[in-house]
């Protein structure tokens, strides 16, 4: 399996990345988000699928499986109460077929849409707005080229 260390430098693949190769990528695109929000999600299962379940695609609607990149599955941090109990792990989906056919389409770096994909879960499970999962991503932006070598 690649190792993937350097987020902004597309690994090379002479056939689609497998399900574990996405796993890799989350992982190092985890490292990146800004530590402040990585302490608070170690209780969240990241999971990397094909496609959503026929359940998701049912209950939210979908025309396709290609419609969703991601899901976050559990209840947020903001609608817990001192007293919750949870029935089930809280969970990140990652899809990799309708991430690897936006990734065909978009010509974006592979680890890049996986860290934004992430991002955008992670942000759910704070019940965070779509602009603080911008900010959120922008400083994780920051913090990934700090990492790379020469910068």
């Amino acid at each position: 399996m690649p190792v993937f260390t350097n987020p902004r430098r597309m690994p090379c693949f002479g056939m689609a990345p497998t399900l574990e190769d996405l796993e890799t990528i989350a992982a190092e695109a985890l490292a990146t988000i800004p530590e402040e929000f990585r302490r608070h999600v170690g209780n969240v299962r990241i999971q990397v699928d094909d496609f959503p379940s026929d359940e998701v695609e049912k209950l939210m609607e979908l025309d396709t499986p290609f419609d969703v990149l991601g899901l976050y599955q559990g209840v947020s941090m903001v609608e817990r109460g001192a007293g919750h109990i949870a029935n089930d792990i809280d969970r990140i989906f990652l899809y990799r077929r309708p991430i690897l056919d936006y990734w065909c389409e978009s010509e974006e770096d592979l680890p890049h849409i996986v860290r934004h994909v992430l991002i955008h879960e992670i942000g759910h499970h704070f019940g965070l707005s779509d602009d603080d999962m911008e900010a959120i991503e922008a400083k994780a932006e920051e913090e990934s080229h700090r990492h790379q070598p020469g910068a």
